[in-house]
């Protein structure tokens, strides 16, 4: 049996996290239940699409990707402005990516577009009834369960184009840490040849403006300094940027990149001059 890693905008309640399990396991051709995790996003597709690429990322270098389902669910209804029947959200879409890893879950905005190009094949399942205020629990946990199972050769899949996918561009904010580091979609690639490590960049989130410098790392300049530079986050060979500042976090008032901006949310635009 595969194992699943659930991320979505509901995870952070204890209830959705335990009727969804519930109804996965009951799915499960082994009663004895799953390896299922969780990861809480925003209901922000952006921030959803930046903790899928991520997981894929990780999996795919460390984990066993074959052994492996992602079920995403982050669906705010932004395709409606009016009443819907049945609650009904995005489209369900279950992928197969290069590495045999799957991924299920709505074609909400961007929820899928940072692993786009790692797709192999795409399909949507006709064997839906799309019913309930709770599709994670009602509707997905079937599908979830199924694909854990590896039943996907009998399940009635139609493939489709990858073109559903929406493509995301521009600079965003992806992430936001524990620590109030800002993880963002930018890669590294996008500052070099702009500019050199020591220097300062203007940059603008949430509507604040900072001079923030460019280094090789959180700790590549003094404490207490606003910086920027290549994080943990993104392929190995490009890595995505971070702005944050170095703390002891023995200060006072232990500020970093998230009270620098006020606060800003995953999703927020990025204004790099």
């Amino acid at each position: 049996m595969k194992k699943l890693i659930i991320i979505a905008d509901w995870a952070e309640d204890t209830l959705a996290r335990q009727e969804v399990r519930s109804a996965v396991e009951g799915y499960l051709k082994n009663h004895n239940g799953g390896n299922i995790s969780f990861i809480y996003s925003t209901p922000s597709s952006i921030h959803t699409a930046f903790l899928v690429k991520q997981i894929v990322e990780i999996e795919e270098r460390f984990g066993k990707p074959l052994e492996t389902v992602i079920f995403q669910n982050t669906d705010p209804r932004l395709h409606s402005d009016h009443a819907l029947k049945k609650a009904e959200g995005a489209k369900p879409l279950i992928l197969r990516l290069k590495s045999g890893l799957y991924i299920t879950g709505p074609n909400a905005s961007y929820n899928f577009s940072l692993v786009k190009n790692r797709i192999e094949e795409v399909f949507e399942y006709a064997g839906l009834t799309i019913q309930g205020q709770f599709h994670s629990r009602d509707l997905y946990a079937r599908i979830a369960a199924h694909l854990m199972d590896e039943q996907e050769d009998e399940m009635d899949l139609e493939e489709v184009s990858s073109t559903l996918i929406p493509e995301l561009s521009g600079l965003y904010i992806g992430h936001i840490d524990n620590f109030g580091n800002i993880k963002t979609l930018i890669k590294h690639s996008y500052l070099k040849g702009k500019y050199e490590y020591g220097e300062q960049i203007d940059i603008t989130i949430n509507g604040i403006h900072k001079k923030v410098r460019y280094v090789e790392s959180l700790f590549g300049s003094e404490p207490g300094e606003l910086v920027i530079y290549p994080g943990s986050a993104g392929s190995n060979d490009d890595r995505y940027l971070e702005i944050s500042i170095w703390r002891h976090f023995t200060e006072d008032k232990p500020t970093t990149g998230l009270h620098e901006f006020n606060f800003p949310k995953p999703g927020n635009p990025v204004d790099i001059k």
